[in-house]
């Protein structure tokens, strides 16, 4: 797989979206479109909401988690050794709508889509609906 870097995201050249696997702690958004019209009727320029603070979107992808040290049992050593990592679970799961900061973000391409990489730490609130995929 190939990458170009651009100069606010990445631009990815790959097909299929399931070939991505998110690392650690981040989490893949699909930025929700922005309204290009205001509460009183007033149509926006494109690019406008982009550079406000707080973004929404979809999770898409989330990371293992956190991980946690193995924990050696020198003084058992009957018990068997298991080499697999371990993870603090994060919160955010796929179908989620997420407030996050903008200024944590970084952009990247994807078959010609915009997606968002976001820490968990910038996601400032989740919307869980468990029907709206029913």
């Amino acid at each position: 797989m190939s990458f170009i870097v651009l100069m606010m995201g990445v631009l990815l050249d790959e097909k299929d979206l399931q070939k991505l696997i998110v690392i650690g702690d981040r989490i893949l958004i699909k930025p929700k479109v922005p309204q290009s019209k205001t509460k009183s009727g007033l149509y926006l320029p494109p690019g406008v909401n982009e550079n406000e603070k707080v973004q929404i979107g979809y999770v898409l992808k989330v990371g293992p988690g956190y991980p946690i040290p193995a924990v050696s049992d020198i003084d058992e050593p009957w018990k068997n050794s298991s080499e697999e990592p371990k993870y603090v679970p994060l919160q955010p799961k796929e179908g989620d709508q997420a407030v996050y900061l903008q200024s944590s973000a970084i952009e990247i391409e994807f078959n010609k889509e915009k997606y968002i990489v976001v820490p968990q730490s910038a996601i400032l609130l989740l919307l869980r609906d468990d029907g709206l995929f029913e």
